[in-house]
């Protein structure tokens, strides 16, 4: 997967540091295109996509619940459009995610993708996805957690085993994780191998108390600048907001993932 624009030469990116790359991150969970008026707008979903105007972006319900599971987007207009391509997956169908996790690339090279069924009462999955971006390596996972308290431990469990058993590289971790209590035990389990990046309320997306929508990275990896993204746009077209973020992979190769703090 290799689209049009370098990253790095991209506007309000930074140039001049060869151990360096910066680019723009963000988790966006769409609702299935239903926004907060209750009208289901893909134009509209993608209107908020395009305004992000990220490098790398987790997508949550981005697919039907039950049934077939059909995907919502338009891929060819986004990538078109604006310049993303969906990561490939297997045996999804019609679904264009796992679990309605999508991962969107801009001039990225995907490597390696594995998709994780999460234990729990609710079908929930994640996407740990390795990629060369910018001549240096990244592993993304995008997640969907569920509702109860329990689950989310169990996920965050699972996917800890997941990553503890991958060679390690520089890992950013976002999405939906359904928990706003920095304490909590799923939060305390991903401070085992993550820093927490201080994401601001997402949700509600017209009144944003809780911060659902999560992003976090290992060693030798920095997210800087994490916020939500608030446009006329964004306040309708889902119930989340998205969140942003600018990061930093911050030496070349694969590294060694270190212990992250929780704040």
């Amino acid at each position: 997967m290799h689209n049009r624009m370098d990253p790095l030469d991209r506007p309000g990116h930074t140039h001049g540091v060869p151990s360096q790359a910066a680019f723009a991150v963000a988790s966006y969970n769409i609702h299935k295109g239903v926004g907060t008026d209750r009208r289901r707008d893909l134009l509209r979903t993608a209107s908020v996509i395009a305004e992000l105007n990220a490098d790398v972006l987790a997508l949550q319900e981005a697919d039907t619940r039950f049934g077939t599971r059909t995907g919502l987007l338009d891929l060819k207009h986004l990538a078109e459009d604006a310049g993303l391509e969906a990561v490939p997956l297997q045996g999804t169908g019609l679904a264009h995610g796992w679990h309605g996790n999508v991962l969107l690339l801009r001039n990225a090279l995907v490597q390696d993708v594995h998709q994780i069924t999460l234990p729990g009462l609710e079908p929930r999955g994640a996407m740990v996805t390795d990629i060369e971006i910018a001549g240096q390596p990244l592993r993304i996972v995008n997640a969907h957690l569920g509702l109860l308290p329990q689950s989310r431990t169990m996920q965050a469990k699972a996917m800890l085993d997941k990553l503890n058993s991958m060679q390690q590289r520089p890992t950013l971790l976002m999405g939906d994780l359904n928990e706003w209590r920095t304490n909590a035990q799923a939060m305390r389990l991903f401070g085992h191998l993550f820093t927490h990046a201080q994401t601001p309320p997402s949700f509600p997306a017209r009144f944003p108390l809780l911060a659902l929508d999560r992003m976090m990275t290992s060693a030798h990896a920095r997210l800087e600048d994490a916020r939500t993204h608030i446009s006329a746009l964004s306040r309708r077209a889902s119930d989340h907001l998205p969140v942003t973020a600018r990061m930093q992979i911050l030496h070349q190769g694969d590294v060694g993932v270190e212990r992250g703090e929780t704040p």
